[in-house]
């Protein structure tokens, strides 16, 4: 094994890194926006709002991520025309199946968390006057997104995993620099090894900034000794 080859391929790395990184934060940011809505449209008993979100929710859940990239990346040009558009670029069509990929799955969280909140929470806020809408503001989404943290933290983690898949479609992630680096030297223990612990350094940071988030957020729903 020679690791100096890792030495050589350092800023290859680090560009995959950073590629990863903010290709997953906008996913999560973008698709957090998106599953909000679509979370609550999935508790509706209107079949014209809760059908909908429910058939989008079950496609991405019911399918592998490689399986839609394929479909956006390869598939996409025989129903429209791509060239000269954004649909030609890798890294768009990625990102595009990533925020949907993960909104879906945040959606069915938050609403876990919601029907999950105590009855009295939404009782009081009746009891206050407030309207619908302004319950779910002030109320319902505070509550249920600090109840959700653990699952979405789990969410976040699988969606940091689940980018290694850009790579197959040439964009130069850490999966895809690691490709690189093997195709250069012949070393796939080295290339990938490497990959695999910019990966756990990564998970394991996002396991410590949602435990902190827990501690400061989910206090009340700690047990008294």
């Amino acid at each position: 094994m020679d690791f100096s080859i890792l030495l050589e391929s350092w800023d290859l790395y680090l560009d995959g890194f950073i590629t990863t990184v903010w290709m997953v934060a906008v996913a999560l940011v973008v698709g957090l926006i998106i599953a909000i809505p679509v979370g609550i449209a999935r508790n509706s008993k209107n079949p014209m709002i809760y059908f909908p979100a429910w058939a989008y929710i079950y496609f991405f859940r019911g399918t592998p991520l490689l399986i839609q990239l394929y479909l956006v990346y390869y598939g996409l040009s025989q129903l429209i025309e791509v060239q000269g558009t954004v649909w030609q670029e890798a890294w768009f069509c990625a990102l595009f199946v990533f925020i949907l990929n993960t909104a879906a799955y945040t959606s069915e969280i938050i609403r876990g968390a919601i029907n999950s909140l105590p009855k009295g929470e939404i009782e009081a806020a009746k009891a206050y006057g407030m309207s619908t809408p302004l319950a779910f503001r002030r109320i319902i989404l505070p509550s249920a997104m600090r109840r959700a943290l653990p699952a979405y933290s789990n969410e976040v983690i699988f969606m940091v995993h689940g980018s290694a898949v850009a790579g197959i479609v040439t964009i130069v992630d850490l999966t895809g620099a690691a490709r690189i680096v093997n195709s250069r030297y012949y070393a796939p223990f080295e290339s990938y090894l490497f990959a695999g612990m910019c990966y756990m350094v990564l998970t394991f940071t996002i396991i410590w900034g949602f435990k902190k988030l827990e501690q400061h957020w989910l206090q009340h729903l700690r047990p008294i000794v």
